[in-house]
């Protein structure tokens, strides 16, 4: 499974219908409105490469109201779990 991190600036007023559009869409599991230089991030989860382009060019960049993307390719997920049992090391108590 391939994850990624859609970065989104949305015209002014819009944020709502783009993040309901987004989550409509085949491949988008989630959608936040958040403060900083985005309006928008997006969790993408497809099984290939095409899948993410096709996705993210073909159909998140033409959503009305989008004004730019930025797409990140997660490497890896670290789950609360995963994170726990980093912070555990040495700790005998810590069950992985």
């Amino acid at each position: 499974m391939i994850s990624a991190i859609i970065l989104i600036n949305a015209e002014q007023g819009r944020v709502p219908e783009v993040a309901q559009a987004l989550i409509d869409l085949k491949g988008i599991t989630e959608a936040y409105s958040v403060a900083g230089p985005y309006d928008l991030v997006a969790i993408a989860r497809v099984r290939q490469h095409e899948e993410l382009e096709e996705l993210v060019a073909g159909r998140v960049q033409k959503i009305p109201g989008i004004e730019s993307t930025n797409t990140l390719i997660a490497f890896r997920a670290y789950s609360q779990r995963d994170l726990e049992a980093m912070w555990d090391i040495g700790n005998e108590e810590a069950v992985l």
